[in-house]
């Protein structure tokens, strides 16, 4: 049987051990978001259940959902949304063995980010009518 007692060795190492890194942070947000994902895809299954419903069901979830929170809601679950986009895009290069030098990972990082930001925007607008 294996040695229980290991005395004050810590098990492994954990994030208070290593010092956040660019890379790091981006993982941990794609992680984040795949969750966000879910919760954002819950809200829209209700929306769509008590359109179904009927009328006093609809405006319950209608009321909820365009409020000033439920709106920020939403544009939150929107940006998660195109952020595990372009982030999703970033990892098929990475699948292909493509991009893994420091200042490719940190750029691609950036464009993640701001395609992210972009491709929010440019939905915002298309959604409400501007384009």
């Amino acid at each position: 049987m294996a040695d229980v007692n290991r005395g004050d060795r810590p098990l492994s190492p954990h994030l208070t051990i290593y010092r956040p890194l660019y890379t790091m942070i981006l993982s941990i947000t794609h992680r984040i978001t795949g969750v966000g994902l879910t919760l954002g895809l819950v809200l829209v299954t209700w929306w769509f259940l008590a359109a179904a419903i009927g009328e006093d069901a609809f405006a319950v979830a209608d009321g909820v959902l365009t409020s000033v929170i439920g709106g920020l809601v939403l544009i939150a679950s929107l940006w998660a949304l195109m952020f595990h986009l372009c982030n999703g895009i970033r990892h098929l290069f990475w699948d292909a063995g493509m991009g893994f030098e420091l200042e490719t990972a940190w750029r691609s990082g950036l464009a993640v980010i701001a395609g992210s930001i972009v491709l929010t925007v440019l939905v915002m607008l298309v959604a409400l009518g501007v384009f």
